[in-house]
């Protein structure tokens, strides 16, 4: 046994009440026995897909037993069957997951067995890519404890000593996010425990080729980590563990990492076959090592168990899991009319005219912009702003300096105004940003992440796509994930070339769950902003960075009542011979050509759409079928660019209305240049514009 195991001895053995090891015993058989019945149902094409909790048994039970549901909470993996048996999940509940029922109350069919989560329980919504539970584990702590420092909150609920858990396989810890997580959580102290379930394999993949050395030793000295290396096939051995890391947690101490060794005498999933990659001695070995049965022998030699109970007990457990397999098959199946249900949820928001109020300050882009945030901070203190850069400076010298307030200066004087808690700066890590901000949202927070440039937000992808956008319709509901992501986007910056000039919209689009803003003036910055904070799913808030200092933006800070729907586009110049479907940048390119066009005695419409997802697919038609010409105009690349889905729309639903061709005006198919005439060259300008409306015009 390694050395840090043997440490345990000098943490004491508890007095467990019989009853206690034995309740686990018999939850450790019933998770076994799900799993033997649910590879019997998926040999006979019942339930769709399978993958095991055998072997890991008795390191989850520990771990569920030292914790307290419904009031710790707890980021599990896809193999955590024995652990949500020991929180409380029933074995009906598990089995209604594998048959795809309707009734599964963590899915309702739409997550693959054992992606538990129940918020009774305080169980997160499980995601299939591994690692990504663990940065949203993150800010889930980082949560509680803005929640309880902060008094009552809205909607927000926590303890002092409350422990979050995050459970993954030694697999998962060669990703990126686990060591981004294990910084954060240290660098704050949060109140958290890594549980790594070594079963030896990533799939295939051993151990020996994922990392240089046991990652409990990798990590025995990192700064305010405490780590233990356990035996995880040994109930006792492993409770000691964790019991005493969870309470060392509780009183304070800041994060703990257990590892613990566990096997895995079933394939990786039903998917897999490990007899390909492993030998059968290799197989019997581990078999020797079965975590259920040196538990349940060291109980017959306490005098807890006798080998007739045990038998009775397996018995027992086989006839629930029967039963309840019975209840489950019998389960009413999914609704196919209800796919689209749970995707995102919009807020109502009654429409009114736009009336400054007089005086009203004349704002541009990014000062409105500036002014809504600290409004939308001042009015709920669950709004959190932060990121790289965006605190005015260190809290020492703050009277000292001007501050930063972000490289646009989109948040100087919020940290000032509202504490260091309230917006505050970040590691230089996209995934890290916008994963905290998904725990935090996940307990009822409403952060507003920041990433300084569109063109590193790809490292935050996962985050994005796999566990925000994700949450509502996985879970059915249950979840949700109220953020706003401001990223500054775009070009004609001169000199911004390839990291600083990138539009790529389209692809945030595509991606069902998330909603995306792309304002081009003051007005509508401050609308969908007020809109976004009361949305209860993800944000993009697309921030182009040539209009924020722009005077064209400029507009009269709007009263506190004006709000822009999501969906509604604006008609920013009224026409009868074209319309021009644009948003972002390229709307007041558009309003110079309509201009130009008047004085020839031509009259264009120009539709700015504000939001892309969704998009107003009504404004767009009623223009169309007036003028019977559109020109779709955008920043972004055109192959794929998100005027494609305008045109193919147009061109499927309003094909009767037309007199010409549906036409784009886009960047050409290749990345921003730095020198100047090269970006000219690449991205849409004026001149691009008006030819493109007047071959229109001309058809």
């Amino acid at each position: 046994m390694p050395a840090l195991s043997r440490a345990l001895s000098s943490l004491g053995t508890e007095p467990w009440p019989p009853h206690e090891l034995l309740e686990d015993l018999v939850l450790a058989l019933t998770s076994r026995a799900l799993d033997d019945r649910e590879i019997a149902l998926q040999k006979q094409g019942r339930v769709f897909f399978q993958i095991s909790a055998a072997g890991h048994e008795v390191l989850q039970l520990a771990v569920a037993r030292c914790l307290r549901p419904g009031y710790d909470w707890v980021f599990p993996y896809y193999r955590d069957r024995a652990l949500a048996l020991g929180l409380g999940v029933t074995p009906v509940e598990i089995l209604l997951q594998a048959v795809g029922s309707a009734e599964d109350p963590a899915s309702a069919g739409r997550q693959m067995p054992c992606h538990f989560g129940s918020q009774r329980l305080h169980i997160f919504t499980t995601s299939s890519p591994t690692t990504s539970q663990c940065l949203p584990a993150v800010g889930c702590a980082e949560a509680a404890r803005y929640i309880v420092d902060h008094g009552p909150l809205p909607g927000c609920a926590a303890h002092p000593d409350e422990v979050t858990v995050v459970l993954l396989g030694e697999g998962a810890c060669a990703e990126g996010e686990f060591w981004e997580s294990l910084s954060v959580a240290c660098l704050l102290r949060l109140p958290m425990l890594f549980v790594i379930e070594d079963n030896g394999f990533a799939i295939s993949v051993p151990a020996r080729d994922q990392m240089p050395a046991a990652l409990s030793a990798l990590v025995q000295d990192w700064p305010g980590l405490g780590v233990l290396d356990v035996d995880g096939t040994d109930y006792f051995d492993a409770r000691r563990a964790i019991s005493h890391a969870v309470s060392r947690i509780r009183g304070g101490e800041g994060p703990w990492l257990v590892r613990g060794e566990v096997t895995r005498p079933y394939s990786h999933s039903a998917a897999d076959n490990q007899a390909k990659y492993r030998t059968s001695e290799e197989i019997a070995e581990e078999a020797a090592r079965d975590p259920i049965r040196r538990f349940s022998d060291r109980l017959m030699d306490m005098g807890v168990l006798s080998q007739a109970e045990l038998a009775l007990l397996r018995r027992s457990t086989f006839e629930t899991v029967a039963k309840a397999a019975k209840t489950a098959l019998a389960a009413a199946r999914p609704d196919p009319d209800s796919v689209a249900e749970q995707v995102v949820s919009l807020p109502h928001f009654e429409e009114r005219p736009l009336l400054a109020a007089p005086g009203a300050e004349r704002l541009a882009l990014g000062a409105a912009i500036r002014r809504a945030l600290g409004e939308a901070m001042g009015g709920d203190p669950r709004v959190r702003v932060f990121g790289e850069d965006v605190a005015d400076a260190r809290p020492e010298i703050l009277e000292r300096v001007e501050g930063k307030g972000g490289v646009f200066g989109t948040t100087l004087g919020l940290q000032r105004r509202f504490g260091a808690d309230r917006c505050f700066n970040t590691p230089l890590a996209e995934a890290s940003i916008i994963g905290r901000a998904v725990g935090q949202a996940v307990r009822g927070l409403r952060p507003c992440p920041e990433i300084q440039f569109f063109d590193y937000i790809w490292t935050a992808m996962q985050q994005i796509r796999s566990e925000a956008t994700t949450i509502r319709w996985r879970s059915n509901g249950m979840f949700s994930c109220p953020m706003v992501i401001r990223v500054p986007i775009g070009g004609y910056l001169t000199g911004g070339a390839i990291w600083h000039s990138q539009c790529g919209e389209s692809i945030f689009a595509h991606l069902p769950g998330l909603l995306v803003a792309f304002p081009s003036r003051a007005v509508d910055a401050v609308g969908l902003l007020r809109a976004a904070f009361r949305c209860e799913d993800p944000v993009l808030f697309l921030e182009h960075k040539h209009l924020l200092r722009q005077r064209y933006t400029e507009d009269a800070f709007p009263p506190g009542d004006y709000v822009v729907p999501f969906g509604r586009a604006r008609v920013a110049r009224p026409g009868r011979q074209l319309t021009i479907v644009t948003y972002g940048a390229t709307v007041e390119k558009s309003l110079l050509v309509a201009t130009q066009l008047e004085a020839e005695g031509r009259s264009v419409e120009v539709v700015d759409l504000r939001t892309l997802a969704p998009w107003d697919h009504d404004t767009v038609e009623g223009s169309v079928r007036k003028t019977g010409r559109v020109l779709v105009v955008h920043e972004d690349g055109l192959t794929c660019g998100f005027g494609a889905e305008v045109a193919a729309y147009i061109g499927e639903h309003i094909f009767d209305a037309l007199d010409a061709p549906v036409t784009r005006v886009g960047a050409k198919d290749v990345l921003v240049g730095y020198e100047p005439t090269l970006e000219r060259a690449i991205l849409p300008q004026v001149d691009d514009i008006s030819r493109a409306c007047r071959a229109l015009l001309a058809y």
